[in-house]
């Protein structure tokens, strides 16, 4: 599974720097920046100190939704609960969760919001998940480098076994089992712009492998009939 960190409209070099150098630390290397501050300049230089490697190898996107493009699965991440997502899940869960989906997930996208505001509701609702840092205080809030730094780790405790058999198939992937979903919703009278419709694709979310592939099958019995 390849993780890759996605940091929104970052506004302070030094934040980027040291969100660099801890995604190096901690064994990843790819950085997405949507709408950056100069990431390049001088202080996020001294602050990524011997990763600069990974500034310079930084994509840049002008919208959120152009960076997301060919991830299977999108976590974002929030301080505090908004209303667009009904389950938030702790951080300390998030290994255990994405060691359960197996080959479904191949790509795997962590996303940052800005340093004063964080991701806008509109942004979110593009997650599949959101996960949260439980603190003891709201205030003072973890600044953004100090919340990549806290995700790098427990992400790099991720150990997946060695598998001899290939990854799953896009079709047999979460991403392909959303849109199965989704289609089967609509088939069934669901409106898309009802409050159920999003929590039934939010649900999907913390499914394991195994049932992953049980709900492929379904709906693809279910489709076969339309």
């Amino acid at each position: 599974m390849q993780i890759s960190f996605i940091l929104v409209e970052p506004s302070v070099p030094e934040n980027v720097g040291a969100a660099a150098r801890a995604i190096k630390t901690l064994g990843f290397e790819h950085l997405l920046l949507v709408s950056p501050c100069d990431y390049l300049s001088g202080p996020a230089r001294w602050l990524a100190h011997g990763s600069t490697e990974i500034l310079e190898n930084a994509r840049t996107y002008t919208h959120l939704q152009e960076a997301l493009t060919g991830f299977d699965f999108i976590i974002g991440t929030s301080a505090k609960k908004r209303s667009v997502k009904f389950d938030y899940l702790p951080l300390p869960q998030l290994p255990r969760l994405l060691r359960s989906k197996g080959d479904a997930i191949q790509k795997a996208a962590m996303v940052f919001g800005r340093e004063e505001s964080g991701l806008r509701n509109e942004e979110l609702k593009l997650c599949d998940l959101v996960t949260t840092v439980p603190m003891k205080s709201a205030f003072p809030s973890l600044n953004l480098a100090q919340a990549v730094m806290l995700y790098a780790w427990e992400l790099s405790r991720i150990q997946l076994p060695e598998k001899k058999y290939a990854p799953a198939k896009n079709e047999d992937s979460l991403r392909a089992l959303m849109q199965k979903v989704r289609q089967v919703l609509i088939q069934t009278g669901f409106s898309e712009h009802s409050a159920i419709f999003p929590r039934f694709l939010e649900r999907i979310s913390f499914l394991e492998e195994d049932d992953i592939h049980l709900l492929h099958s379904l709906c693809n019995k279910l489709l076969e009939k339309k």
